[in-house]
């Protein structure tokens, strides 16, 4: 069974190398995995996903992969070889792109007799709200019907789980398989400011409707002057997850 520690992803969405192996030096005993994004691997490149693994970080590749599927497969053979624990693609990507994303993880992973990442489809990101979906993206219906759409339609294409908001978990949960992951952004302690996500939970909240994991970035990585260090804050919200799971239990 994962631990807390296990649970937490702590997203390094700064703008230099320097400053997020600092931050992997910190928390690298405390948190689980590290989020490599595109604001990083655009400032400082693919090298630094081994940077943080050599300095004993696994690393959840958020590259959010989004294209043709022979373009997501290459990318996804890519992201195996340099050894990530996880990385995502687009489930709006069609059921196409996710199979070939995951063939060509299972293909690298056995031609260099490595472990396959997992493969998570992201849903609708936690920036996105019922306007901006209907209106702006016209896509119609409510977001959780579409959410939970794309994660039944991720399961389809053999991923192993999928990325999406607190706000549905609970009713992802109720339309996959148990085994299936959920990755949670969107997640935001009550002394943290809620910043530009808009479908947002506590930790608590959302291991106790069933996360699997927990990405924070701005509240470990810049936490409240009161909160005090990266370290404090990651513990704060590693004895809340503790906490939900202990509850959980009973």
């Amino acid at each position: 069974m994962m631990q807390a520690r296990d649970r937490l992803i702590v997203a390094l969405d700064v703008p230099t190398e320097d400053e997020a192996l600092s931050l992997v030096v910190q928390l690298r005993e405390h948190v689980g995995l590290f989020k490599i994004g595109l604001e990083l691997l655009s400032s400082a490149g693919v090298g630094v996903v081994r940077k943080v693994s050599e300095l004993g970080g696994a690393v959840f590749l958020d590259g959010k992969f989004h294209d043709i599927p022979n373009t997501v497969a290459g990318a996804s053979r890519a992201a195996t070889r340099l050894a990530v624990r996880m990385f995502n693609v687009h489930a709006m990507g069609g059921i196409d792109m996710m199979r070939a994303a995951l063939k060509a993880a299972d293909s690298e992973a056995s031609a260099h007799g490595g472990r396959r990442p997992l493969v998570l489809g992201v849903t609708i990101l936690t920036s996105i709200d019922q306007e901006s979906m209907n209106r702006q993206l016209r896509i119609p219906g409510d977001i959780e019907t579409q959410v939970v759409h794309l994660a039944k339609l991720a399961g389809e294409a053999g991923l192993d789980g999928v990325i999406a908001s607190p706000v549905e978990i609970e009713a992802i949960r109720r339309c996959v398989p148990r085994e299936r992951l959920i990755v949670t952004p969107g997640v935001r302690p009550r002394w943290a400011a809620a910043q530009d996500q808009k479908r947002i939970m506590t930790p608590r909240e959302a291991i106790l409707r069933g996360a699997s994991y927990l990405v924070l970035g701005r509240p470990i990585t810049a936490p409240p002057p009161d909160i005090g260090s990266p370290v404090d804050a990651a513990k704060r919200v590693l004895e809340e997850i503790a906490a939900a799971l202990e509850s959980k239990e009973d």
